[in-house]
């Protein structure tokens, strides 16, 4: 890493460490988890806390990600110009910024929310930022699959945030891991397949890398029909009606659509249209979750 420091440091350089796109669209589940638990209103304090905390943790390991990844984010097009990996925010730095994070994070949990659910979200930041970032990212092609349960439980959080207290995590709230956990690899391995030259580059054995860019059109339409098939569940336990269901079907053939044409269209840029809606996607399917749940109440 280049040693010169180009310019100083500012607050957004470190908003930046944390990926606010990302921790936003974390947040947006963890919220909807949290009222998905319960059939009337969140309280307050455990709403604004509960979400501060986790998005805390989930910016921690954001940032460690960076620091992490700086030698990788030099040599890709779409992150050479991150704080660490251009020598803005030094490492050191970056890392005590992760900590601080990291450690308010989980007194906030522990203290105002309950132990369950910072047990659980420290797990999920250290899957993240160390199983995921410092060993899976660089050791197989099916990194972003095995990794993604860190990346599935947000709901998870935003339940146990709510009910944590009792100690038993209902199984509804397991359905909402589900869903994003089968969401991750479509969603990911788009964007893989548009930044396949720089992935090779950088070395990291992500899918179009090792196994080819039409290998991965046909993992992302297999995904896509397994997440259709996911989504029918919450519908068919009774956690939600008639709304979610025609919801999540509409926005499923949407996604396959759009997984069709990757495959087979002749459209150009057409995996970063993937990608696009598959945030889209999870976004709307989450609301439309929102929806239903207080539709039947």
């Amino acid at each position: 890493m280049d040693s010169v420091i180009e310019r100083q440091a500012g607050w957004q350089d470190y908003l930046e460490l944390c990926k606010p796109k990302v921790v936003a669209l974390i947040l947006l589940t963890v919220v909807v988890g949290m009222f998905l638990s319960v059939p009337g209103m969140v309280p307050i304090d455990i709403l604004i806390i509960g979400t501060l905390g986790i998005g805390m943790a989930s910016g921690a390991a954001a940032v460690v990600n960076h620091v992490v990844d700086a030698q990788i984010d030099q040599k890709m097009a779409r992150t050479l110009n991150r704080p660490v990996a251009k020598g803005v925010v030094e490492p050191v730095k970056a890392l005590i910024f992760a900590g601080v994070l990291a450690v308010l994070s989980m007194v906030m949990l522990t203290v105002w929310v309950n132990s369950l659910t910072a047990i659980l979200t420290f797990f999920g930041l250290v899957g993240y930022a160390f199983v995921y970032t410092m060993y899976l990212k660089r050791a197989t092609p099916q990194n972003i699959v095995i990794g993604g349960l860190s990346g599935a439980i947000p709901p998870l959080l935003g339940w146990t945030a709510v009910t944590g207290h009792t100690g038993v995590i209902h199984p509804n709230a397991y359905l909402l891991v589900l869903i994003i956990f089968v969401w991750t690899p479509p969603h990911f391995w788009a964007l893989a397949i548009h930044r396949r030259d720089d992935y090779a580059k950088a070395d990291i054995p992500m899918l179009p890398v090792t196994h080819g860019i039409e290998f991965t059109k046909t993992n992302i339409i297999f995904y896509t029909i397994l997440l259709i098939m996911a989504t029918t569940l919450p519908y068919l336990t009774g956690m939600f009606g008639l709304i979610y269901l025609m919801g999540s079907l509409t926005l499923g053939g949407i996604f396959l659509y759009y997984a069709a044409l990757l495959k087979w269209g002749k459209q150009k840029n057409m995996a970063m249209k993937t990608f696009g809606y598959s945030v889209v996607y999870l976004m709307v399917l989450f609301v439309v979750m929102l929806v239903d749940h207080y539709f039947y109440i």
